[in-house]
Order: C-alpha cells, then structure tokens, then sequence
C-alpha cells in the first residue's frame, strides 16, 4: 500500500444510499490519480450503514472500477469474534483487503491488540490494513505491537493517525521492510511523506487529488520548491475540511461542485454551520475562477 488513497464518502438522499452520486463519483477518481479506495470507514459513515446497504456499497463501486483500483473495505467494531464473523461473511465481496480499525471504547492491552489482530488476520488470505487512531479508539498500539503484527504474512501496513510525532518517527525508522506506513492525518500530509511515509488515505483528495499527488511527487522527487507550492493552497483546504466534524463539510464542497446531489449526513453527524457554508462555498468558487482562468 502507498500513495494516495482516497477513502471515500457514502452519499445519501432521502434516508437512502445515493447509488447514482456514489457511481458519478467513483467514475470521477477513476480520472484521477489515486491510488486505491476505501469503503465504509470513518469518512464513509461506516458506523450508520446497515449490512445490506454495505453489501450494495461496494458491489456499486467494484462494478464501477471493474479493477482498474484496489478497493478495501473498512471494519470497525470492539468484539473479535462478531469482527470475525464480519471477515468470513464479506469473502465473497469484491474487494481487495480490509482496513481495520483498532477495537474503540474497551481499551485493551497491547496483547490484547496483538490477539485482536492475530485472530482478525486470520480469517482471510487479503491484505490487512491496521488503523491506529487513539484520539477516536482509546487505545494506542505501541510500534512494538505494530512490528510483532507485521510479522503477519498479510498485514501489510497501517494508516497511522496516532498523533503523537515521536510514535511515528520511531515507526518509520524501525519499520520491518515492506511494512507501509500511511498516514491518516491529512494537516500532517507534507511533514508525513518527509519523514518517509509511504503515503496517505487522506479525506481531503476528494477535493484535489491531483494537487495531493503532485506533492507526493514532488517530494519524492526532492523538489522541495514545487512540492511547497503545491502544498499550501491544499493546506489552506484542509483547514476548511476539517473545521467541522468530517465527513460534513466535504460533503457540502462535494454538494456545491454538483458531485452529489445532496449533502445529507445521517444523525448524530449533522450538516456545517452557516459560517463554514459561507467560507466553502467561496472556496469553491474560487478554484471555479481559478480553473476557468487556467482554461
């Protein structure tokens, strides 16, 4: 895993899966130059999507790639053997791997961590993505826990949102090799792939996946200049999208650029405030002026 992964959001209308948004989108980021799919996580409002609209969720969107993109689906849930039965349940879907999030609320050991995710791993020949986001779980897996699960023959990294910038450092430094470290933080995106990450799954490429893959580029390439100068007017977006509680406010930009067709989250997510409307929708026209000048 590494690049940029987009993971994306569920749109909805009227109570219900929005499949003609969802399908406009996908074939959008098909355009684009992201690297793989994430369904059904955090941005996608796992938590609110019964089993039958998931299934549906991602039939939709493997139709819609047809392979041209690896597409993971997100798990997230506190109980291992309901979390198994989870895995043997969607071996048949079409998907790729799994992105897995550390168990939330019951804070655990990190050998309970380590069993969790042994057991997790072995439900399914896919790859396994392991998601580290304490400020969200509780619970933070130490790089002690993240290197004896690499061990795995199919973990095959981490999206790391553990927000402490030691942990992370640490990681990248000590990291078996073929381990990917992605980071989940789309503000620490730059600061991120200096330090030698692998890459990003990152909320904000659903607004510029272009300008988050030049950086990428850029920084790899160790144009330092360029990759400066693609990056601050994305940071500047990142701000806007993170305002508020995500995934609302890329919903109402996505909404304004005619993506989806409404911006509707399901409670207790609810949609931005007037102020962050305002600010958005002049973001959006901007880069309209912006693109329009370009052309």
């Amino acid at each position: 895993m590494q690049g940029i992964w987009l993971p994306l959001i569920t749109p909805f209308a009227n109570g219900l899966l929005d499949e003609v948004s969802l399908v406009r989108l996908v074939r959008r980021y098909l355009d684009t130059p992201i690297d793989g799919l994430i369904l059904a996580a955090t941005t996608g409002e796992a938590v609110t999507l019964d089993p039958e609209e998931t299934e549906r969720l991602v039939n939709l969107v493997a139709a819609t790639v047809a392979g041209k993109l690896p597409v993971y689906l997100g798990l997230c849930g506190s109980d291992t053997r309901r979390m198994a039965r989870r895995i043997q349940d969607t071996r048949a879907w079409p998907i790729d791997g799994y992105l897995i999030t550390a168990p939330y609320y019951t804070r655990p050991s990190q050998d309970g961590l380590r069993q969790h995710f042994t057991m997790l791993a072995g439900q399914t020949e896919k790859p396994v993505a392991l998601y580290n986001i304490p400020y969200r779980t509780g619970v933070n897996m130490s790089n002690e826990t993240l290197r004896a699960l690499a061990g795995l023959p199919n973990i095959i990294g981490v999206k790391d949102c553990c927000a402490v910038h030691a942990q992370t450092f640490d990681l990248l430094c000590t990291r078996p090799a073929g381990f990917s470290v992605m980071t989940g933080e789309d503000a620490l995106f730059y600061s991120a792939i200096a330090h030698g990450a692998d890459g990003g799954i990152l909320a904000s490429t659903h607004i510029d996946p272009a300008g988050f893959a030049a950086t990428l580029s850029h920084l790899r390439a160790g144009n330092l200049t360029a990759a400066l100068q693609t990056w601050r007017p994305l940071a500047a977006i990142v701000d806007l999208l993170f305002a508020e509680p995500s995934p609302a406010p890329i919903k109402h930009w996505l909404w304004r650029e005619g993506w989806i067709a409404s911006p509707e989250l399901r409670l207790p997510m609810t949609q931005v405030s007037e102020n962050l409307a305002s600010k958005i929708e002049q973001a959006v026209a901007s880069r309209q002026r912006a693109v329009a000048t370009a052309a």
